[in-house]
């Protein structure tokens, strides 16, 4: 018995094929209501410090300086005195009372970091060289 795949073939190409969007949609809402139903969400600390910064207790030991690296880092500016001269490696070192009470702004396009100090702090303590 032969098989006549030439009439198969021009009845297939002839054909155009159609896919119904509606039941995938379906589909798709039906798992996302799925997802939303049985998925948990937990509310936002409601601690003093929204910042995003890690509270004492996660700290990782007793580090009094942390490296900030800044690609094409080339002036660091305390209080608006220049303190470029401490940049190693395009990084500086900066004090964790300036992360925790300063204010830090990273200006990566023209390679500049502005730090404001606590009130007390001198812009000498505030950065560090960064240690080899």
């Amino acid at each position: 018995m032969t098989m006549d795949i030439g009439k198969f073939r021009n009845k297939v190409k002839g054909s155009n094929p159609k896919f119904n969007l509606v039941p995938f949609i379906d589909v798709l809402f039906t798992v996302l209501i799925f997802l939303m139903v049985t998925s948990s969400f937990q509310a936002a600390s409601t601690s003093d410090s929204s910042s995003g910064k890690p509270e004492l207790t996660e700290s990782s030991g007793p580090m009094e300086y942390y490296l900030i690296p800044v690609a094409g880092l080339k002036e660091v500016l305390v209080n608006g005195k220049d303190m470029s001269s401490y940049i190693r490696n395009n990084a500086i070192a900066v004090n964790t009372r300036v992360i925790d009470e300063g204010e830090i702004i990273i200006r990566p396009k023209t390679g500049t970091i502005i730090i404001t100090t606590p009130p007390g702090m001198s812009p000498e303590k505030a950065v560090a060289t960064p240690d080899q």
